[in-house]
């Protein structure tokens, strides 16, 4: 079964993620960016969906970190935010993230973003 690491530390958003996509996928969760890191080493999962605002190491940090790793460089990471201004999307995506959510979630975008990047 296809692995998707939810990287949130906003408690009741990461459940509603969980809930959305734990029917296909199996469900790696991480509650800060130190975590979040962690996580993909140990748990190597097949796509992150990464808060940008998290404690401990933010979203552009954490995916620096996976980045940085050769077994990792090529992962799908999709940045889940609040940041949903045109500018924030650009600048997210030139960082490096392969896909953008805006929050609220919208459901149907959410999956499109997944299934596009793990097809």
């Amino acid at each position: 079964m296809t692995k998707i690491l939810i990287a949130e530390d906003n408690a009741v958003n990461r459940e509603l993620l969980c809930e959305l996509l734990s029917g296909e996928y199996q469900i790696v969760e991480a509650a800060d960016g130190q975590e979040a890191v962690a996580k993909v080493e140990e748990t190597r999962p097949d796509l992150v969906l990464l808060d940008i605002n998290m404690p401990v190491l933010d979203g552009f940090a954490v995916l620096q970190c996976i980045r940085q790793n050769p077994d990792f460089a090529h992962l799908p990471v999709i940045a889940v935010t609040a940041y949903a201004m045109k500018s924030d999307r650009e600048r997210i995506l030139l960082a490096g993230f392969n896909g953008y959510v805006s929050k609220p979630i919208n459901a149907a975008a959410l999956v499109g973003e997944v299934e596009a990047l793990l097809n």
